[in-house]
């Protein structure tokens, strides 16, 4: 992972934005004075500007090609501005005035991008009790069959489009394979808009995605599988274990058992970094809860113990040996609980090869092509 900065959070971020085809000059450009900053949550709000303002340029730079009929120029700038977006919104606390004005911006520039490049994105509605789950599907096209596809939730602090910018889309695209990108609740449209909470309950919503999705000719409903990254490593597993229709699970980074971690993070007892720089705030928001021992007690609930041995389908976890938010030690834990499914493969990314970050961020390729490699493998054939 490049460390640009002095602090994990915003080297985190930034890898990120590369992953996705962030322009280095231009985060140089719009970062190089924050570059000594070693207080990521003091700081927050100023990493916050820096990044909106250099998403705002290029979006500005891109309207300017769009009205001069250059669409692909403009697609591509409207990309790049999305991508900046993601990162500045992320950054702050949840109650930061400008940070919604940036996700309506990040959510502009996206459907910018995709209206100017025609790329195959539909923005679609998951119905979920009164409300609705914001997804994006990007269908394989094939005359008079219907595609395997693969129901995709985000982490603690993601946003779909994301999902779509790091190139798993594509990947899948040419292997034959559909996917729904799901911003679930507890991230993204899903919380900043609808106001949905995450919960352990995973197999919920994702059950209404396949509710969805048997309803679409496009979608063989056979050939459903689920995958999530980083605090999805539980979503995945969980929702697969008590979601019969699922014929596969991917689990893009492992999460064993959140609650016990999580309670060794507040005792002080657990060496791991930080996602976010407010951290404790951000779970609150997640979780809708007004307390951090609530947190606690809803997180006690977040755990893979005793509910592995009901996943019946076959299971691929991912991890990075040097993932310094979540243990090694859970991925094995996941892929030894497994003991019903009927095919499960454990992939370590290691520093030798890279991807040996957490979701192997800052080298995501890596993972991702092995993901949809595997995915194309077990769905194609089934």
């Amino acid at each position: 992972m490049f460390n640009y900065f002095k602090v994990y959070s915003w080297n985190l971020a930034l890898s990120m934005a590369l992953d996705a085809g962030a322009n280095m000059d231009e985060v140089d450009r719009a970062c190089r004075e924050l570059r000594d900053v070693e207080d990521d949550q003091t700081h927050a709000n100023a990493f916050f500007q820096a990044w909106e303002q250099g998403a705002a340029k290029l979006s500005q730079s891109a309207a300017t090609d769009e009205a001069a009929g250059h669409l692909l120029s403009a697609a591509e700038k409207y990309r790049r501005a999305c991508v900046m977006y993601i990162t500045a919104e992320r950054i702050p606390a949840h109650d930061h005035p400008p940070r919604l004005a940036a996700y309506d911006e990040l959510l502009w520039t996206f459907r910018k991008h995709v209206e100017c490049s025609g790329a195959n994105c539909e923005r679609v509605s998951v119905p979920f009790g009164e409300s609705f789950i914001p997804a994006l599907m990007v269908s394989v096209v094939a005359p008079g069959e219907p595609a395997p596809c693969i129901v995709h939730f985000n982490g603690l602090d993601g946003v779909k489009e994301y999902l779509y910018l790091c190139g798993l889309p594509d990947m899948l695209g040419k292997r034959g394979i559909s996917i729904l990108l799901v911003d679930n609740p507890g991230v993204g449209e899903a919380l900043r808009k609808n106001g949905l909470h995450n919960a352990p309950e995973a197999e919920i919503p994702a059950g209404a995605c396949i509710d969805y999705l048997q309803t679409r000719a496009d979608v063989d409903p056979k050939r459903i599988g689920m995958m999530a990254l980083s605090l999805g490593g539980y979503h995945a597993p969980r929702a697969t274990a008590y979601e019969p229709r699922f014929a596969c699970c991917v689990a893009w980074g492992a999460n064993h058992d959140t609650g016990k971690r999580f309670r060794a993070r507040l005792a002080g007892t657990l060496n791991a970094q930080k996602s976010v720089p407010h951290y404790f705030d951000h779970v609150k928001w997640v979780l809708g809860k007004n307390s951090i021992e609530e947190c606690a007690e809803v997180f006690d609930r977040f755990t893979l113990e005793g509910i592995l041995d009901r996943i019946r389908v076959p299971i691929y976890i991912t991890h990075g040996a040097d993932d310094r938010q979540i243990p090694v030690s859970e991925a094995h834990q996941t892929y030894e609980g497994c003991v019903n499914s009927t095919r499960k493969e454990l992939r370590i990314f290691t520093a030798e090869e890279g991807g040996e970050q957490h979701c192997s961020i800052g080298n995501m390729s890596l993972a991702t092509h092995a993901m949809a490699d595997w995915i194309a493998d077990v769905l194609k054939s089934s």
